[in-house]
């Protein structure tokens, strides 16, 4: 439990985050830069971050999203990769990252997909996205690997889209803010106190309670579960997503974009002629937060068979590795959950992302700080995705979901 306490160090905090992952480590160490001088608390369920999706994660990054508000996120997420050092203040510690532009490569078979692929495009092209659409032969000609005869339309992206090293990431958000002055502790939130309307404490697991001034609901999978302790309700549920690292006998000649099938089956580069691939069955149920159990015959019946149709070079593969992790599943929109609740307004979401947290989390965990020191926005204006939304029913729908 590296740089985690057994106890909060005082019974009062100005801020207490629930849940010590990339998002609420991304507002932890933003409120420190900042320059917020209150007390800050970080309750972590479970400090060896084993099954959180932040550490299950593919760690990649793209711009190709439905709609211009995740496509700037994505971008200051793609800047802030590239240029962590200096966001951390020049320290020598903190290396230089990179992104590897393997890039996306959507893929249509049918009409009604290309019009939406194309609609998209539209949208990124408008917001400075490098996002190309390719004709089945021009893919072909582009990677030969594929079979592209059920084709219509692709849509690639080769630059600031790919793998980035979001575990560094991760690391260095929690040193930094450990380094500031953030307490974090290894417990679990059992109940929120309530007067007048707010959130005035936070019971844990260990007995001890704990005033604060504002909560940040930055629990993952688990959010809904915190919301309902403020009696709020939102629709998150856990949703398990499965993962093989695979070695081909053939590998291919050229790097693999990350490359969506029509299936909704997706592989992508590692390298050394390695490969990674997923999916979920097509029955996609709510599951329980500690069910991390492998579906052995998913990647025979069907991962598999489709990533061996569309790249024939993968008949002969191995598999060298195999996980589950859980997506924190908006099931109104699959759009993040986000500022403060219109009556509970010392309670604020980070919840929902639906599988594009860890890219999303440099631009989220500013924005919250900025609400939480400010007042409000000074960067991106999240308020589109306001739990106001929610509360109406008003779906703010993200259509380039994986």
């Amino acid at each position: 439990m590296l740089g985690f306490q057994t106890e909060p160090k005082h019974d009062t905090y100005d801020v207490v985050i629930i849940g010590g992952a990339i998002m609420g480590s991304s507002t932890a160490w933003w409120l420190t830069r900042m320059g917020f001088t209150g007390r800050v608390l970080v309750v972590e369920r479970d400090p060896s971050y084993e099954k959180a999706a932040t550490t299950l994660s593919f760690s990649c990054i793209r711009q190709q999203f439905s709609t211009e508000l995740n496509i700037r996120i994505s971008q200051f997420g793609a800047d802030f990769v590239q240029s962590l050092r200096s966001q951390m203040g020049d320290d020598d510690r903190v290396p230089e990252l990179k992104i590897q532009n393997f890039g996306y490569l959507y893929l249509a078979d049918s009409d009604d997909f290309a019009k939406v692929l194309r609609a998209n495009h539209a949208v990124q092209q408008a917001a400075g996205a490098g996002t190309r659409l390719l004709s089945p032969e021009e893919i072909k000609a582009e990677f030969p690997f594929y079979m592209v005869d059920d084709l219509v339309l692709g849509s690639l992206n080769t630059k600031d889209e790919g793998y980035f090293d979001g575990s560094t990431v991760f690391d260095w958000f929690r040193r930094k803010a450990r380094e500031a002055g953030v307490d974090y502790v290894a417990d679990e939130v059992s109940g929120l106190d309530m007067s007048g309307g707010q959130v005035t404490g936070v019971r844990l697991k260990s007995g001890r309670r704990v005033g604060c001034g504002t909560v940040v609901n930055a629990s993952g999978t688990r959010g809904a579960q915190v919301a309902a302790m403020a009696g709020i309700a939102i629709p998150i549920e856990p949703r398990k997503r499965f993962n093989w690292v695979i070695q081909a006998e053939s590998p291919l000649d050229r790097p693999l974009p990350l490359t969506i099938d029509p299936s909704g089956v997706f592989v992508r580069e590692v390298g050394g002629g390695t490969y990674m691939a997923g999916g979920h069955a097509d029955i996609d149920p709510a599951v329980d937060f500690d069910d991390f159990a492998m579906d052995y015959g998913l990647w025979m019946d069907k991962i598999w068979p489709y990533i061996a149709t569309r790249i024939p070079a993968f008949e002969a593969v191995k598999v060298i590795s195999e996980w589950v992790g859980q997506y924190d599943y908006n099931t109104l929109d699959q759009n993040a959950i986000t500022g403060p609740h219109p009556e509970v307004g010392n309670f604020l979401f980070l919840n929902g992302f639906s599988g594009h947290g860890l890219q999303q989390s440099p631009a989220m965990g500013r924005a919250t700080a900025e609400l939480i020191v400010h007042g409000g926005y000074r960067t991106l204006d999240l308020s589109e995705f306001h739990y106001e939304r929610i509360a109406k029913g008003r779906a703010l729908v993200e259509g380039a979901i994986i």
